[in-house]
């Protein structure tokens, strides 16, 4: 006689195995280097989002251009510059700060083969700059 639980227990242990590869969203966690190659990022879990802070520079500098003056003679090497929350699968929106000319843009970011496609906006979107940065972990 053929037994219920000889059936269910095999099912529920494929079922268990796809789980988490269908539940997994892309991760945007990593290190990268901007279009540049000068500055490196590395984003990491934080709150509801992902912050960036800038692990390297090339030519390390101040954050001279920062419009809070007290903050112009510190290094813009561990500087947070990047906060993002998921809006999608793989695509991202919050702030990004330029640290090379001291100002915060309302910003996107996308996960692609390349790295991330970031965009950074003013005027509610309608001038926008676009960048890849290229995952270097």
């Amino acid at each position: 006689m053929f037994k219920i639980h000889n059936l269910i227990l095999p099912l529920l242990a494929a079922s268990m195995m796809t789980v988490p590869a269908m539940a997994q969203a892309p991760d945007i966690t990593g290190t990268y280097v901007n279009d540049t190659g000068r500055t490196k990022v590395r984003l990491v879990d934080c709150g509801s989002g992902v912050c960036g802070t800038v692990i390297w520079m090339s030519n390390p500098v101040n954050d001279v251009n920062n419009p809070d003056a007290s903050k112009r003679d510190r290094p813009v090497v561990g500087l947070q510059a990047v906060t993002l929350k998921p809006t999608g699968s793989g695509t991202y929106a919050g702030s990004l700060y330029n640290t090379e000319n001291g100002k915060t843009y309302s910003g996107k970011a996308k996960l692609s083969d390349n790295g991330i496609e970031l965009s950074g906006c003013v005027l509610g979107g309608l001038l926008c700059k676009n960048s890849v940065w290229r995952r270097v972990d």
